[in-house]
């Protein structure tokens, strides 16, 4: 039998909804939440988490969501300033990662 490993949420509010939280953790987490509460945004963490090495750089991105580079790298950013990718500068491309523990905490919200 596997033991259970606790998930905590963001810092924010490390114990999700499962109780009440001040103004500061509920302004913390709804721009969390923003951050991937669009459709655009859902489509690159799913493009990226299922692209080689779970990697990415916005000119793998612009087709398959149908957007010009310039959007898809806005969307990015909101991305990263949530700290749900990090970004590494190659050359002239970006290219992007997922922040696993980012997203555990998303999922431990709740």
């Amino acid at each position: 039998m596997a033991a259970h490993q606790l998930v905590s949420g963001p810092a924010c509010c490390p114990d999700g909804l499962a109780q009440p939280i001040d103004r500061d953790a509920a302004e913390d987490l709804a721009h969390l939440l923003k951050a991937v509460a669009d459709p655009t945004r859902l489509q690159l963490l799913a493009l990226i988490r299922t692209s080689p090495n779970a990697e990415a750089c916005v000119c793998d991105l612009t087709d398959p969501v149908g957007l010009s580079q310039p959007t898809v790298s806005h969307h990015l950013k909101t991305l990263v300033d949530a700290g749900i990718l990090t970004k590494d500068k190659r050359g002239y491309w970006t290219w992007y990662t997922l922040v696993p523990d980012r997203l555990t905490e998303i999922g431990a919200i709740f």
